[in-house]
């Protein structure tokens, strides 16, 4: 049997914007899916564990993951500080208009 050729994720969701149902949903939670990117992204460039970001912040490693998920709400400025300080970042908060 033929091996399905892998594709990188960009690729992937390039191909499942086309479809304007999901362009929307994701439009909607594309600040949940940036933020969990992001915290994935540092979180393995600081060589950290779930489990070792979570004990850092004082938190458990369910809700890392539910925050890597794009499912985690109700995010407090405290919570965001703790979490980018251990990551040596720094949080950034805006607001803009909603899309048409």
């Amino acid at each position: 049997m033929k091996r399905p050729r892998s594709m990188r994720y960009e690729e992937f969701l390039a191909g499942q914007l086309r479809n304007p149902a999901v362009r929307r949903e994701y439009q909607a939670l594309r600040g949940e899916f940036e933020l969990a990117k992001e915290v994935i992204e540092l979180r393995l460039k600081n060589n950290l564990t779930q489990k070792e970001l979570a004990k850092q912040i004082g938190t458990s490693q369910p809700a890392i993951a539910r925050l890597e998920s794009g499912n985690y709400h109700n995010l407090s400025l405290s919570f965001l500080r703790r979490l980018a300080g251990a990551l040596g970042a720094v949080p950034e908060i805006h607001l803009r208009t909603k899309e048409a």
